[in-house]
């Protein structure tokens, strides 16, 4: 599609919309989550301490990946809105904003983050596991840059409505993150280092080519250069209401896992991190359509907001829970009756043979995450599209802190049902979490059109 196209299309029906940036964002996704899996399942064969290392990281990692989507979730909205209220203007603003905190958060934070690696492992009870995480995390770290670009410049595109070229930068990325990460891992022997590696470089190659598009070949609805970008406080912290809480949020969820490795270390030691580690990676993997679709709301309800059209706000976001519910029932039979046979993809090698059983089993319980999830996800993301990012991180935070946290502690050790009943008490926190968000946003919109009415 053409520039008008793409805005006609986040400005027309939001059912529409949200179906057709939906595709591509959930394609993209996938293929970021296939590269994430590649490194696990090709860890895997190193041994249960090397996958285990790479699940006690994964956390700290995903704050790197939480802060880009957190910048992105900024821009996105404000470019959204200013997109609705046709205001080109703030717009081009925005997104030169947003790569200008890119970078200064891309120098800053490695000369923190890198130095405070192992004691932080440590304290995640890693034990035998910290220097690998250490090797590991060093890398990812110190380029650390190449991963909150890349997630902001999607966002940027995603923002005007070109999901397909965000999806073709990410497409590379994948592909060759699957391909080089085995030479790296085995063919040069350089371990979990190499795995570390093969994503830096590829992720590296994504920005390249967004960066082409961007500054080279300059055929993007929103332009990025010295001449749009007017610095102002008022841009920056309206980015930021809706960044720092999705940070806030990404670095919750890191906390979350962080805490649940705490519990499972104590209920059945650090085998079961390394099963949770993989369940958890499978999970995430068929939770794709749901932030698919949720993140393609973030454009529509950005822009139905920013027209004041609360309408089609409402309709957008009924639309995406039914077509959320949809997916993930369908997704969740299929994980419960297969199993036995995804286990087997970290299980291949003689090391890792023996958490086949437990994979599969934690996958039984886990894959009722799907159901729980699409109300909760949908009323999120529509308040980090009307640039309510405060709201979004306390949902957040009540679900993962506090419900999840509590009925996994209570179902799991004070009952004492192991680490299945940690798993247990996730899904039955994250249900109770759901709810609390659907409530208050259907409070919120209802306000929003009886206010407007008036």
């Amino acid at each position: 599609m053409s520039k008008t196209d793409n805005i006609e299309l986040i400005r027309g029906d939001p059912k529409v919309a949200i179906r057709k940036l939906s595709v591509p964002t959930m394609f993209s996704m996938l293929l970021i989550m296939m590269y994430n899996l590649a490194d696990s399942l090709w860890v895997a064969g190193l041994g249960s301490d090397a996958l285990a290392a790479l699940g006690f990281i994964s956390p700290l990692f995903f704050v790197i990946v939480g802060i880009g989507n957190g910048i992105g979730a900024g821009a996105n909205s404000l470019i959204a809105r200013a997109i609705g209220h046709k205001d080109k203007a703030l717009a081009d603003n925005a997104a030169s904003h947003s790569i200008f905190i890119t970078i200064i958060l891309s120098i800053a934070l490695p000369l923190i983050l890198i130095p405070l690696l192992s004691p932080i492992l440590t304290l995640m009870g890693a034990g035998r596991c910290v220097s690998m995480g250490v090797d590991y995390g060093n890398v990812v770290f110190l380029f650390m840059i190449v991963f909150l670009f890349a997630s902001v410049a999607s966002a940027i595109l995603r923002a005007e409505g070109d999901v397909n070229r965000s999806m073709y930068a990410i497409a590379i990325t994948a592909i060759l993150n699957i391909i080089i990460d085995p030479i790296f891992i085995y063919v040069l022997h350089m371990g979990i280092v190499g795995a570390a590696w093969a994503t830096v470089l590829s992720s590296l190659i994504s920005c390249i080519v967004m960066g082409y598009w961007i500054w080279i070949k300059k055929d993007t609805y929103l332009r990025i250069n010295r001449k749009v970008f007017n610095y102002a406080n008022k841009v920056t912290k309206d980015i930021c209401s809706v960044a720092i809480p999705s940070m806030a949020e990404n670095i919750t969820m890191s906390a979350l896992i962080m805490i649940i490795n705490g519990m499972l270390t104590i209920v059945a030691g650090t085998t079961a991190v390394a099963v949770y580690a993989s369940a958890a990676r499978i999970n995430q993997f068929a939770m794709i359509p749901l932030f698919g679709i949720g993140t393609a709301m973030l454009t529509v309800t950005g822009t139905a907001y920013g027209a004041h059209d609360y309408k089609k706000l409402k309709e957008a976001h009924r639309y995406s829970i039914i077509l959320g519910y949809g997916v993930s029932i369908l997704l969740s039979i299929i994980m419960f009756f297969g199993s036995d046979y995804i286990a087997l993809l970290f299980a291949y090698t003689p090391e890792s043979a023996p958490l086949a059983p437990l994979i599969s089993n934690a996958l039984k319980i886990l894959c009722l995450f799907l159901i729980a999830m699409p109300a909760g996800i949908m009323s999120s993301m529509t308040f980090q599209g009307v640039g309510k990012g405060l709201t979004s991180f306390i949902i957040t935070l009540c679900r993962s802190i506090i419900f999840e946290v509590i009925f996994g502690y209570v179902i799991g050790i004070v009952l004492g049902f192991g680490e299945f009943g940690v798993y247990a008490g996730l899904v039955i926190g994250c249900a109770c979490g759901s709810l609390l968000s659907y409530a208050w946003c259907k409070l919120f919109i209802k306000r929003l059109n009886k206010n407007y009415t008036k």
